[in-house]
């Protein structure tokens, strides 16, 4: 109970101070991070979590998937396939670059073998536009800047999953046996991908029966029903649950549009919680012990992580497009690694690999460093392009910084 009671309390916190946030350098996910350290054994001890928790994987589990699901139905088709060029160069160039580069940097700067610094590139190369979401949700920023990073966002995720899962497996203590094959990895994926295209298609074939519908009131619970059975079945089948997520999302906003305009509120609010919540145990792991043991040359791969690799690898996959110098600068430096970061780092250190305790500190803490230098920054950076309503109303109370209706891919 006294988890929840912290939950709680960081919950109306952050919601009161949400106004604030949405206009200055604070944001809601950084509060919920620095809460969790403070009640941590770190500081006043007043919750106890181990990286080895259930609480920590299973929160992690439900939190990412139902990122997912929702991020899935923001993906609009038409759109993505109208404006693909620039997020395709992002995704198609800058994100293999960054893997790499992160990846030599760790191996020479802080020591793991070159199959862990593979994964530790691997966990840090998805991107988080909720760190960004001044920039992103705001029609006075450019179209083009604003669905760059929306849609890169939204897909490295499910791009970088199956190179950190292989990874995992390469570097783990049964690499060699048949239950961490390529081919076991590789059928999760597909049944994953199977399950999320199919159970929505099913649900909807359904609904259109003459006996059978939804009344307004319960058709929310339709797409929620839908991704509770989708987990469910991801979980007892061994399929990937965060592939299915993201498939059935699109699926649902493809083929019931309707589906996902009444499902999307509570949808993001289940989301916003979820992510809050992992965020929170998240905090309470970055103990000043696990800043204490990272090396000096852990600290400089974080640093260059931040400040020039992403930066770098991004403003080379947009050299010669039509965006301006202030555009791909803003785009190269919103490279947050985000929620996604944090759970595949949870599970490079519960899987039991050689060199996993040193990456996931090396991983938490430039997650940690990230969601500082990019959630504190987006207010001051959006002003330059005129961006004075940061907080989306005119008078009242102003909306939470984090609200989801700034990830819209293709907006």
């Amino acid at each position: 109970m006294v988890l929840v009671a912290v939950f709680g309390t960081a919950l109306l916190v952050a919601v009161l101070l949400s106004g604030l946030a949405a206009r200055t350098v604070l944001s809601t996910s950084f509060l919920f991070l620095v809460g969790g350290a403070l009640v941590s054994d770190g500081f006043l001890g007043l919750i106890h979590i181990t990286p080895d928790s259930e609480m920590v994987s299973v929160t992690a589990d439900l939190a990412l998937f139902a990122v997912l699901f929702t991020d899935g139905m923001h993906v609009s088709l038409l759109k993505l396939r109208a404006n693909w060029r620039n997020p395709a160069r992002a995704l198609g160039l800058g994100m293999p670059l960054a893997f790499v580069f992160m990846a030599l940097v760790t191996h020479f700067l802080v020591g793991l073998d070159w199959t862990t610094s593979f994964l530790v590139g691997a966990v840090l190369a998805p991107t988080d536009p909720v760190f960004a979401s001044a920039i992103v949700g705001r029609r006075e920023v450019p179209a083009k800047l604003r669905q760059l990073l929306n849609v890169e966002s939204g897909i490295n995720d499910g791009l970088a999953l199956p190179i950190v899962l292989i990874l995992i497996a390469a570097a783990g203590p049964t690499a060699d046996s048949a239950e961490a094959s390529g081919s076991k990895i590789a059928l999760e994926l597909v049944l994953g991908i199977v399950f999320g295209f199919a159970l929505p298609l099913l649900v909807n074939w359904l609904v259109r029966f003459r006996l059978l519908g939804a009344e307004p009131k319960l058709q929310p619970l339709l797409p929620l029903a839908t991704g509770i059975i989708l987990y469910a079945a991801c979980h007892l089948t061994h399929a990937n649950p965060y592939l299915a997520a993201f498939s059935a999302g699109a699926v649902i906003a493809h083929v019931s549009p309707e589906a996902k305009e009444s499902f999307e509120p509570l949808g993001e609010a289940l989301a916003e919680l979820a992510k809050f919540a992992a965020l929170l145990i998240f905090g309470a792991l970055l103990t000043p012990q696990l800043f204490g043991d990272l090396s000096f040359g852990g600290y400089v791969a974080v640093v260059l992580a931040i400040v020039l690799i992403r930066p770098a690898s991004l403003l080379i996959s947009l050299i010669g497009t039509s965006l301006s110098r202030k555009e791909k600068l803003v785009a190269a430096w919103f490279g947050p690694k985000g929620f996604a970061s944090v759970v595949y780092g949870l599970l490079v250190l519960q899987a039991g690999i050689p060199q996993g305790e040193e990456a996931f500190t090396l991983i938490a803490v430039c997650i940690a460093f990230s969601i500082v230098a990019h959630s504190s920054t987006d207010v001051p950076i959006a002003r330059l392009f005129h961006v004075e309503d940061i907080a989306g109303v005119t008078g009242g109370t102003p909306a939470p910084r984090t609200a989801k209706e700034s990830d819209h891919v293709g907006t």
